[in-house]
């Protein structure tokens, strides 16, 4: 009556699916964990740090399936953290903004990530300022007032990237204050 083979290969396939799903979650966390890292490294200019990092990441990144999430929104967090941390040392480094083509992610993913860059570009500002890197300060926010230009060109409906989006506004308002201030500075 009951087909055990039926059976035998249901529980493999869940099986099969859960070993993948941990691999999934393991494999982002450590993506999270670098993305991180990369990003410390390059706030304390330790650009050597964040290129060793850089290719760990590329290669973990490599193992997560971009078409299956396994009932678990880590990969997407995952690889919104490898765009904001590719892309923050591309800027620094190379002064070039790579595309999500370019970093194989889905479009969602990469304007997440570019979102949550603008924070770490206006972390980056501070410091440049406080270096008294006037000209640095004002190329960030630059960069952040075009990438806010283009999220505003969306039609984003109301959720998660469109409060990300909302933030970018907030990350240049910020940015804002402290070009002002600087002006002001200057002139004294």
């Amino acid at each position: 009556m009951i087909n055990k083979k039926d059976f035998e290969s249901m529980r493999k396939e869940l099986k099969d699916f859960e070993v993948r799903r941990e691999e999934t979650i393991t494999n982002s966390r450590e993506i999270i964990t670098l993305s991180k890292q990369i990003i410390y490294s390059i706030h304390r200019n330790d650009i050597t740090n964040a290129e060793k990092l850089l290719k760990d990441i590329k290669n973990k990144i490599k193992l997560l399936d971009r078409t299956k999430n396994y009932d678990t929104g880590i990969s997407s967090v995952a690889f919104q953290e490898y765009v904001e941390a590719v892309t923050f040392y591309e800027l620094v480094k190379n002064d070039k903004l790579p595309s999500a083509k370019e970093l194989g992610v889905v479009v969602e993913d990469y304007l997440s990530g570019l979102a949550d860059l603008t924070g770490e570009l206006g972390r980056k500002a501070v410091h440049e300022s406080i270096a008294k890197h006037f000209d640095k300060v004002i190329k960030i926010k630059q960069v952040v007032e075009e990438i806010y230009g283009e999220f505003l060109r969306f039609d984003l409906r109301n959720g998660e990237l469109r409060k990300k989006s909302d933030a970018i506004k907030w990350n240049l308002n910020k940015l804002e204050d402290l070009a002002l201030s600087l002006e002001l500075q200057n002139r004294l």
